[in-house]
């Protein structure tokens, strides 16, 4: 949706625009792509990005486990969704670096941590690609067409108060970049009839049980917090976890969540009859 609208924002002004996603497994909260061409000709490349005059990154957590910089251009430019300030910011590489923290303004105006109109606000004071009033304008119609006109003004809200909060600067090239590893197999690899089986490769373990190598604490921004006076034990909220998180930790029945594998999607709290169990924010 960021993408789309910013090309649409860009198509407002009386530029070309290309706009597309890519992503694997479908799964809330799982990190995805999506790339945005904008020029004042025909565009005729319909590939994906591999060399970007700007990175705009929705969840810092990100910088942890992918090289976002990879491919930017030396005179490039990274909008990050951080509390932190640009200067403070290690990408590996020192780069112009603004910063903002998306995740409270959406929270603040939105309600939820959906912070993709609220980056576009700092994209534009950032880059002077497009202008405010005409992101504002796409915004308007991509969301509002979808959600109603409230929901289009109030993210075209979230953009405004994102843009007056973007802080920028250069950020640092400390920590040493590692590519990471991938599992890129032969065709002798290949699982007959596309039926993967488990295997362990030099980039982990894949196939059926391979999350227990892939912990995904760091895409929550919400986790729940149960209270056991309230807890009836009916396990209704264990019945509905989708990634089986919440487990018995004695003989007496006492539930525990492993956060280690939680993407605090709200599922059990929101099924919990005693509401006895409150989402709260795991990142400050």
């Amino acid at each position: 949706m960021a993408a789309q609208t910013l090309a649409e924002a860009a198509v407002i002004e009386g530029n070309y625009a290309v706009a597309f996603p890519f992503f694997g497994a479908e799964r809330r909260g799982a990190p995805v792509l999506a790339f945005t061409r904008i020029d004042s000709k025909k565009i005729y490349s319909k590939t994906q990005v591999y060399a970007p005059d700007c990175v705009v990154v929705l969840d810092d957590s990100l910088l942890d486990t992918i090289d976002v910089v990879a491919g930017l251009k030396p005179e490039g430019t990274v909008v990050i969704n951080s509390k932190e300030e640009p200067d403070d910011i290690d990408l590996g590489v020192s780069v112009r670096t603004a910063a903002v923290d998306a995740t409270s303004v959406a929270l603040e105006i939105l309600k939820a941590p959906i912070t993709n109109t609220a980056i576009l606000g700092a994209f534009a004071k950032t880059t002077g690609i497009v202008r405010l009033d005409s992101l504002e304008d796409a915004i308007g119609t991509r969301f509002g067409e979808k959600l109603g006109k409230k929901t289009g003004e109030r993210n075209a809200l979230a953009a405004r108060t994102a843009f007056e909060r973007t802080v920028t600067g250069r950020s640092r090239g400390v920590k040493k970049l590692e590519p990471k590893k991938q599992w890129l197999p032969t065709y002798q690899e290949l699982p007959a009839g596309g039926a993967l089986i488990e295997g362990k490769t030099e980039a982990g373990l894949i196939g059926p049980g391979s999350f227990i190598e892939n912990k995904v604490m760091g895409w929550a921004t919400f986790r729940p917090l149960r209270d056991k006076e309230k807890c009836t034990m009916c396990l209704l909220c264990w019945f509905y976890c989708p990634e089986g998180t919440i487990v018995r930790i004695s003989d007496r029945g006492d539930l525990m969540t492993n956060y280690d594998y939680c993407k605090g999607c709200g599922v059990c709290a929101n099924e919990c009859p005693v509401d006895a169990i409150k989402m709260l924010r795991a990142r400050v």
